[in-house]
């Protein structure tokens, strides 16, 4: 796509599938986990007299890639959410590409900006 060939069309595309396919991917994963989740604990009953949080082994990317090996269906639906949210982060990576490629250096810098503000607020877990 580079050179004279490269159109602003293409990157649109691209952004377009990464868009799509990442949701698609991320819904089918959450699917996967919560059949294998209801197959697990379907029929448990719940008890509301003590409020139990999230489990310790979805809240550490070891603790969800260890849940997915072992087929765990938390930690499978909690990597789905992963993906999905990723999701928005891959198509600013895909558009500051497509910037580069139009020598758009402007909407460049513009673009790397909100990702290094989208890491920060990851990192520190700050929004606004």
């Amino acid at each position: 796509m580079a050179g004279s060939n490269f159109k602003d069309k293409n990157i649109q595309d691209v952004i377009g599938w990464v868009l799509r396919g990442g949701v698609i991917v991320s819904m089918a994963v959450v699917f996967i986990g919560g059949v294998i989740y209801l197959y697990r604990h379907g029929s448990s009953t719940v008890s509301y007299r003590q409020f139990q949080g999230v489990p310790a082994f979805v809240q550490s990317i070891g603790g969800i890639i260890n849940g997915i090996l072992n087929l765990r269906g938390r930690a499978i639906i909690q990597a789905g959410i992963i993906l999905l949210i990723a999701t928005p982060v891959v198509r600013v990576i895909f558009s500051a590409i497509g910037f580069i490629l139009e020598k758009d250096y402007l909407y460049t810098a513009i673009t790397l900006f909100v990702l290094l503000v989208i890491i920060i607020g990851m990192l520190t877990g700050r929004g606004g």
